[in-house]
């Protein structure tokens, strides 16, 4: 099920142009993971926290995905601190808990965070279609952002498949096991994946061929700025000045 949970809603964030979204989300991550100064960094945690909140978003769903992406930075802070050559703060055992280890796992914390927000409030507050269809006025080629919005929609088909094909199995007695015969099963469900995949593609092609597809998907939404559009471009230039202003000032 196709599901965007933050594409919804009517703050000033949903409201701004989608190509304007695209452009400073991307332009500002760059900043953010080119940045090595404390100060810089978490000022722009602070800023990705208020685009978040003036995104009025649904801070549970937000939080799953903060959940999940500190989960995998957990992983370095258990392996990079003991493994970075530096300055010994601590010993664990036979590990020595490196000063530059910790500091470098603190600058991928905050960075990591500073950016998921960032793209959550203003990425992810736009749907994948109107996303789609921003990206190809940006100049990005018809042929990528229709591999986007064909590749969205039906890897939630495919998943529904395999949860078919292994709800039938199970029903027929089979339990996922360490053995070659577990091996051999879930090889056939990839194999029925593609064969199926292929032939649902065939048939989806052959549909919009007959209702009148010529390589183009049509947008209704025209994008255009508006004053708020204007505003929000304002602040960010600013915003993005300051992070930089930050970063430069700390190192001269």
């Amino acid at each position: 099920m196709i599901q965007e949970p933050f594409s919804t809603g009517n703050s000033q964030i949903h409201r701004l142009d989608p190509r304007l979204k695209i452009v400073f989300a991307t332009l500002y991550s760059f900043i953010v993971a080119l940045s090595n100064e404390f100060a810089a960094i978490v000022a722009a945690l602070i800023l990705s926290s208020l685009l978040l909140g003036l995104a009025c978003l649904n801070l549970r769903e937000v939080a799953k995905r903060v959940a999940l992406v500190n989960g995998l930075i957990l992983f370095f802070w258990l392996v990079v601190p003991m493994t970075f050559e530096g300055e010994a703060l601590f010993y664990l055992g036979p590990f020595a808990v490196t000063r530059e280890g910790v500091l470098l796992c603190a600058r991928i914390t905050l960075k990591s965070n500073a950016i998921l927000l960032a793209f959550i409030a203003l990425v992810a507050s736009t749907s994948i279609a109107t996303l789609g269809h921003a990206l190809n006025r940006l100049g990005v080629p018809e042929k990528i952002v229709h591999l986007l919005l064909l590749t969205y929609r039906y890897l939630f088909v495919i998943e529904k498949e395999y949860r078919r094909l292994k709800r039938a199995a199970e029903l027929r007695g089979f339990r996922p096991q360490t053995n070659m015969h577990t091996y051999k099963t879930f090889a056939y469900f990839m194999g029925m994946l593609f064969v199926q995949s292929s032939a649902r593609a065939e048939r989806v092609h052959q549909a919009m061929l007959c209702r009148g597809f010529k390589g183009k998907f049509y947008c209704l939404r025209e994008f255009s700025f508006s004053r708020l559009d204007l505003t929000w471009s304002a602040f960010m230039i600013i915003a993005i000045i300051g992070l930089e202003i930050l970063e430069w000032v700390k190192i001269t």
